[in-house]
């Protein structure tokens, strides 16, 4: 897979959500009107395609795995940063993802630039160009997810 690639499936999330946003999901109280839906920082890596995906309900790291993976199953997902714990799902009307919440509901988001700039710093710390040309440390127990916005990468980092 390459760049290109990975941005497309990211376009087609983003419309696949978007089209969420303006049936089901509209005028649903967990909802922050300030925020849309957008595909941020989606990239190849190996053979997936990761990004994460802004709606005004979650914000989510996607990654589109090859092979599918079966739905409802907990995946570690190995990026330079560390393993992230994913959770499968089907989506209709395109397939296979692994999703990480990173932040839902999306309520401490006052508007779409801050929900973005959140985004790209979780992409930055996950895929750190200087981690990508080293090995993988001793892998964290997990991820926090609010110290890893913050640039604590592991829970016991995060305590110390």
């Amino acid at each position: 897979m390459d760049d290109d690639a990975a941005r497309t499936i990211g376009e087609t999330l983003a419309g696949l959500y978007a089209g969420v946003r303006a049936g089901p999901m509209r005028d649903v109280p967990i909802c922050n009107d300030a925020l849309d839906v957008e595909a941020i920082g989606f990239r190849a890596f190996g053979e997936t395609a990761v990004g994460i995906v802004v709606t005004p309900w979650f914000m989510n790291l996607i990654v589109v795995p090859e092979p599918p993976v079966a739905s409802g199953a907990s995946v570690r997902v190995a990026v330079p940063a560390g393993d992230v714990e994913c959770v499968s799902a089907q989506l209709d009307g395109f397939g296979a993802i692994l999703a990480c919440s990173l932040f839902s509901p999306m309520f401490e988001f006052s508007d779409m630039s801050a929900a973005r700039e959140a985004a790209r710093e979780a992409m930055k710390a996950l895929f750190d160009p200087e981690l990508l040309d080293q090995k993988p440390a001793p892998k964290p127990a997990g991820l926090d997810r609010r110290a890893l916005l913050r640039g604590r990468l592991a829970t016991e980092e995060a305590t110390s």
